[in-house]
């Protein structure tokens, strides 16, 4: 997943990741058999340092992401573009020697740019976008809709790589869009007293569209990363999500007129948590993948959902409404059948 577009996420992995058994592990890739026999413990070290410690890294992530997505919330002063700007401004500076280190270069191949463009450009407006639900909704809301993202990847990849949308596939997406009804709560379908009509719920509709709006730019994310396959360096592809990102975020600040620095001490510290946390939650996320399989990381990756629900309780006060509990739980059984499965048919 978007990576995952987790990306980010939340905060969710940067969209993107790779949650699918068919991801680039160049990392853990098969020795040659020779080489193998020669030096089977040190192989069999390599290839698994300790039982669970991709999931310990996928768990550890999970925390991290909904942390920041903690901070993000907490900076109500901060225009959600504008902390999308410092999150980019923060990443440039890790991301920069990095490609140095490589000798990747900073455009890419020649064929390749225009999927880094495209793959820039979205990644950036689902960061945006992401960071807006958080402050426009409960951030259980927003981190449960994010998990409709496997969805639409299916419907994106059937249509523009050609892989096959299967009956479980459709049966996924009824219950993610079942999930998200239940969150919404719409008054033509619950009734004025239900949905909680009035300024606050125009407020929560706008937040969860901008989650939705996350979900599909991370699922098209995912799917130019498919298309781009091993082609490209994930350092690179990173390069173009930021760079593109701090622009697109630069042009809408001019427009809304919104750009301010923070006034308060305790928000610009939260920024720099924010790059920090999301940093250590993306570095960790890709540990797990090059060490465990994508099926169980998919799966374990739902704690991002329990910790929306716990920081939601602990730091705002806010008891999730059995509507949301239910929505939750809709979706969550929809991502981790659709992680099930693509785990059995990779083990096949």
């Amino acid at each position: 997943m978007r990576p995952l577009d987790s990306s980010g996420a939340a905060e969710v992995p940067e969209p993107g990741l790779w949650l699918t058994d068919d991801a680039p592990q160049g990392a853990i890739e098969e020795p040659p058999a020779a080489e193998s026999a020669g030096t089977p413990d040190r192989e069999t070290k390599k290839k698994a340092p300790c039982p669970g410690l991709g999931l310990f890294y996928t768990l550890l992530s999970a925390f991290l992401f909904s942390v920041a997505s903690l901070f993000v919330k907490k900076v109500q002063d901060v225009h959600a573009v504008e902390i999308s700007a410092f999150r980019c401004v923060f990443q440039m500076l890790v991301i920069i020697p990095c490609l140095i280190y490589r000798k990747t270069g900073f455009i890419g191949p020649k064929g390749q740019r225009i999927f880094l463009l495209l793959r820039g450009v979205l990644g950036s407006t689902a960061m945006i976008l992401l960071y807006y639900a958080f402050q426009a909704t409960s951030l259980a809301d927003a981190t449960v809709i994010t998990f409709s993202s496997p969805v639409f990847t299916s419907i994106f990849a059937c249509i523009f790589l050609k892989e096959k949308y299967s009956p479980w596939d459709a049966l996924f997406t009824v219950f993610t869009i079942t999930g998200v009804i239940l969150i919404v709560r719409p008054p033509f379908l619950f009734g004025a007293s239900a949905a909680g009509v009035g300024e606050s719920y125009s407020l929560h509709l706008k937040g969860t569209i901008a989650a939705v709006a996350h979900a599909v730019f991370g699922a098209l994310t995912l799917v130019i990363l498919r298309k781009m396959g091993k082609s490209v360096d994930y350092f690179l592809s990173i390069w173009y999500y930021v760079i593109l990102g701090l622009l697109e975020s630069i042009i809408i600040l001019f427009i809304i007129g919104e750009w301010s620095l923070p006034y308060c001490g305790l928000d610009r510290l939260f920024l720099i948590l924010i790059g920090l946390f999301g940093l250590g939650g993306q570095v960790f996320l890709t540990k797990a993948i090059q060490i465990e399989k994508a099926g169980p990381v998919a799966i374990m990756k739902t704690m991002d959902v329990v910790f929306a629900f716990i920081f939601q309780i602990i730091f705002f006060n806010d008891v999730p409404t059995w509507w949301t509990v239910g929505g939750a739980l809709c979706v969550i059984a929809s991502s981790t059948g659709a992680a099930v499965r693509k785990w059995c048919q990779g083990s096949k």
